[in-house]
């Protein structure tokens, strides 16, 4: 196993032993070992990979990790990074399934979960906010944006309609 396939094993085991909240909690640590840490891509091309992430089928994280790993070292990158990003989260929810299960009802469990929820919500938008500067770079962007927004929340509408809509949008305007 060479140096770079090495290298992405390990930092998407990181990744993935570290983070709590799903795909969108995890997009701080990608970007911060990814772009920050190693440069394996700037975070121009990791805004892209989360819209790509964001519009293919599969979690953000896993696509993420198939991306980079590819773009590194190509398949066999791929393939490790991904399963440096899967593999933690599986034995610890394989162990935390069974210990929850036994454990559910005690008092320290309930109040631990209750303090684990506002950090994922700050995670999730620190990702926002770190990736905002560099997606709405003008007003018709930052309009597309306020419009989604709005649509999600007041209106219920389907992010992948959402997604389909702003992909073909941005393909006629940005030609």
């Amino acid at each position: 196993m060479n140096r770079a396939v090495l290298d992405l094993l390990v930092s998407f085991m990181k990744i993935g032993a570290f983070s709590f909240g799903g795909g969108y909690a995890m997009i701080p640590l990608i970007t911060r070992e990814v772009v920050t840490t190693r440069g394996w891509l700037d975070l121009t091309e990791f805004i892209d990979v989360l819209a790509i992430s964001q519009g293919t089928p599969g979690p953000i994280a896993i696509n993420s990790a198939t991306y980079v790993g590819y773009k590194v070292a190509g398949v066999f990158g791929s393939v490790m990074a991904t399963a440096g990003v899967v593999l933690p989260s599986f034995v610890i929810m394989l162990v935390l399934g069974l210990l929850f299960l036994k454990y559910r009802e005690v008092p320290f469990v309930k109040d631990m979960l209750s303090g684990i929820r506002p950090v994922v919500v700050a995670l999730i938008l620190s990702a926002a906010l770190s990736v905002l500067s560099s997606s709405v770079t003008g007003i018709v962007p930052a309009v597309v944006s306020a419009a989604v927004v709005v649509a999600v929340l007041a209106f219920n509408v389907d992010p992948i309609l959402l997604l389909v809509v702003s992909g073909v949008l941005g393909f006629f305007m940005y030609r």
